[in-house]
């Protein structure tokens, strides 16, 4: 289980990111700190060595965001980070890209969409820790997106979608024309539960599909899936 820190002065904001983050299996809150400073010190902190992701506001008092991404990568943290914030200028945007950040969330943000973040941090981990001690060409073009004239191709797919297991999930889709639960499309596709979950919010992102949740299932809601 992936272990996350959530850095968020918004107590409200604060509570809706552990309360997402809690709702994917794959992942637990260890620690909620409300500036960048007080987050640097839990980093600093022997349990703070074992987070795997920041999930961090930009504006915050003391340190803000952006300085807290740069000490972050200065000290070679070994943490991944992903930025959640009512920014919406593309300053902001490309600075923390340049920083290597996993995704950036505007808020108001949907409960779906953050959930592709977290898919997107999964498939990164997933894609590295697939690699044998010495990599090749091919193992490099899959996992780093390169220009492509061709919005079809493997090259135009961003890190972690690969197009033979897009293209399945497609094809299933294009044959249900109701909803359907992520565990039966699993089942269904021989692929994982969080392999699923992963394409199927790209769908929903690039408006292929189309999900919901369904709270009636007696213990922890599912994401249904139905073709856009």
């Amino acid at each position: 289980m992936y272990k996350v820190l959530i850095v968020e002065d918004d107590p409200m904001v604060a509570m809706i990111n552990e309360q997402y983050v809690s709702k994917n299996k794959d992942f637990c809150v260890a620690k909620t700190c409300r500036n960048g400073q007080e987050a640097l010190d839990f980093l600093h902190s022997s349990e703070g060595t074992q987070i795997d992701l920041v999930i961090m506001d930009v504006f915050m008092p003391y340190l803000d965001g952006i300085e807290t991404l740069k000490k972050i990568r200065e000290e070679k943290l070994h943490c991944e980070v992903i930025m959640v914030t009512a920014a919406n200028d593309p300053t902001t945007l490309e600075e923390t890209m340049h920083l290597g950040v996993i995704d950036f969330l505007i808020k108001p943000f949907a409960y779906e969409r953050f959930q592709v973040a977290l898919e997107k941090f999964i498939a990164n981990k997933e894609a590295f820790r697939g690699a044998n001690e010495t990599i090749d060409q091919s193992y490099v073009d899959n996992l780093i997106s390169a220009p492509s004239s061709s919005h079809n191709s493997e090259a135009s797919l961003p890190k972690g979608i690969q197009k033979k297991t897009l293209d399945l999930l497609t094809a299933y889709m294009d044959e249900k024309t109701g909803w359907v639960s992520g565990d039966q499309i699993s089942e269904d596709v021989g692929l994982s539960n969080v392999t699923v979950r992963h394409y199927m919010n790209y769908l929903v992102e690039i408006k292929k599909a189309k999900s919901e949740i369904n709270y009636e299932t007696g213990g922890r809601p599912s994401i249904l899936y139905r073709k856009s």
